[in-house]
């Protein structure tokens, strides 16, 4: 998951997962803190996300880190990069995958419907990366945390009465390096955001959107 361009909530599945003939192999499960593959490992498997969330990061020679993205159910990782991996993929939570042949990308010979939903699913993943980009460098520190948020509602969040309801598995420090930000940054945002009611945290990592139009103001630059 990138953080696209949020237009409007929905309680909609943005991706759904692959519909193709091919029988399928075995799902493969990760615990909390395993990895699936590490940055420089030659790509033979293509996963789709169908539990759980996967975080994907990269090093700076100075040790720095980056959070590419996030993996959620519909998403599919392990994109290849000159056959190598580009990132380390590491499970947040309990994770189930469902693992493609990375060949099928590749070649449509032994069934034309999943390498058209494969090519598919990687032509999305290149344009929500250049929103995600774009956001970067453009967005100030309340419309990143604002998108980001909107974004998660959109895939993940689960309406109580007159309020939405999303889980963040992932802590402030992960959102910060995904959202080119420092963490005290984000802990800030969050507490400007629960202090102008727009939403209230219920523990670190439950959020509660009170006033979803405000916070999807926010998004553009609005200010409450």
């Amino acid at each position: 998951m990138y953080v696209t361009l949020p237009s409007e909530f929905t309680t909609e599945p943005s991706v759904a997962p692959l519909d193709c003939a091919t029988p399928k192999t075995t799902q493969t499960h990760l615990k909390p803190g395993t990895y699936l593959y590490f940055e420089g490992d030659e790509v033979e498997w293509l996963y789709q996300v169908t539990h759980g969330v996967l975080r994907l990061t990269r090093l700076l020679a100075d040790g720095r880190r980056q959070v590419i993205a996030f993996g959620y159910p519909g998403d599919i990782v392990g994109f290849p990069a000159k056959d190598l991996h580009h990132t380390d993929c590491e499970a947040l939570t309990d994770v189930r995958l469902q693992p493609f042949r990375r060949a099928h990308l590749e070649s449509g010979d032994g069934d034309p419907a999943l390498h058209c939903a494969l090519l598919q699913a990687a032509l999305r993943e290149i344009s929500a990366m250049q929103d995600h980009f774009m956001m970067l460098g453009r967005k100030s520190a309340t419309e990143k945390l604002a998108s980001f948020l909107c974004v998660l509602s959109d895939r993940v969040g689960d309406d109580h009465g007159a309020f939405r309801q999303i889980s963040l598995p992932m802590s402030r420090s992960d959102i910060a390096d995904f959202l080119g930000l420092t963490t005290e940054t984000v802990s800030r945002t969050f507490t400007q955001l629960r202090k102008s009611q727009i939403i209230a945290i219920d523990n670190i990592h439950t959020i509660i959107i009170q006033r979803p139009k405000a916070l999807l103001g926010l998004t553009e630059g609005a200010r409450d």
